[in-house]
C-alpha cells in the first residue's frame, strides 16, 4: 500500500479517537447543563408561584373589602328600615338588603376558593424549593466528578494530539490540506474503506475499474460520490 495512504489511514484513526474524546467531554458538559437547566426551570416555576400568590393575596384583599362593605351595608339598611315611613321605601330597603346578602354569600365563597388557591400555590412553591435545593446539592457533587473526568479525558486527548501533529507533519502539504478539508466537510470521516466495490462512507458503488485501482493501493483514489479518500484492506483469514 502507498505510504501516504497508510499514513492517512493512521491519521484518520487518530482523529476519530480525538473526536471520541471531544464527544465524551461534550456529553459530560451536557449532563451538567441539563441539571442546571432543570434547576433554572424550577426557579422560574417558583417565581411564577410567588407571583400568582401575590395576585391571589391582592384579590383576597379586594374581595374581603367587598365582603365587609356588603355586611356593613346590610346593617346600615336594617337600621334605616326603623326610620322609613312609606311601604315603597321599605320595599326598596328590603331589596337592597337581599342584594347585599347575595353579595355577602358570593364573596364568602370567593374567599374560600381564593384561600384554597393560595394554600395550593404556597405548597407548590415549597415543594419546588425543596426539590431545587436537593438538585443544587447533587449538582455540586456531580460538577466535581465531571471536572475530574474531563481533566483525565483532556490529558489523554493532549497525548493523542501530539501523535497526530507528528504524523500530520510527515504528510505532503497538499494531501494534508485535502484530508483536513474532507474531515470538516464529511463530519470527521475523510478516509474510508472500500468493501466489495462499495464506499463505506456514503455506501455508494465504486466503478469496477476504480475499485481495482483502490485494491492495488498504489495511488490515492477518491470516491466519485462523496470524494472521501478510499483504501482497501484484505480480509484476514482464520486458520482452523
Amino acid at each position: 500500500m502507498n505510504e501516504e495512504i497508510s499514513k492517512l489511514i493512521d491519521l484518520q484513526e487518530i482523529d476519530s479517537e480525538i473526536a471520541g474524546f471531544n464527544r465524551e467531554i461534550r456529553d459530560r458538559q451536557q449532563e451538567i447543563a441539563d441539571r442546571e437547566q432543570s434547576i433554572a426551570d424550577k426557579e422560574t416555576a417558583i417565581e411564577e408561584c410567588l407571583a400568582r400568590t401575590a395576585e391571589l393575596e391582592q384579590k383576597k384583599r379586594d374581595v374581603t373589602a367587598a365582603h365587609e362593605d356588603a355586611g356593613a351595608r346590610i346593617k346600615e339598611r336594617q337600621n334605616k328600615m326603623m326610620q322609613v315611613q312609606t311601604s315603597r321605601e321599605h320595599q326598596a330597603l328590603l331589596k337592597e338588603i337581599e342584594e347585599s346578602k347575595k353579595l355577602l354569600k358570593e364573596t364568602e365563597e370567593q374567599l374560600l376558593t381564593i384561600m384554597e388557591q393560595i394554600e395550593k400555590k404556597s405548597q407548590e412553591a415549597e415543594e419546588l424549593k425543596n426539590l431545587c435545593q436537593g438538585e443544587k446539592e447533587l449538582l455540586s457533587e456531580e460538577q466535581e466528578k465531571v471536572n475530574k473526568a474531563i481533566k483525565k479525558i483532556e490529558s489523554r486527548r493532549k497525548s493523542v494530539t501530539r501523535k497526530r501533529d507528528a504524523l500530520a507533519a510527515e504528510l505532503q502539504t497538499s494531501i494534508l490540506k485535502r484530508y483536513n478539508m474532507l474531515l470538516t466537510k464529511r463530519e470527521g470521516l475523510a478516509v474510508v474503506q472500500a468493501v466489495d466495490g462499495v464506499c463505506q462512507g456514503c455506501f455508494m458503488a465504486i466503478p469496477p475499474q476504480q475499485f481495482n485501482e483502490v485494491r492495488k493501493g498504489s495511488k490515492m483514489n477518491l470516491c466519485p460520490t462523496c470524494q472521501r479518500i478510499l483504501y482497501f484492506k484484505e480480509e484476514e483469514t482464520v486458520e482452523a
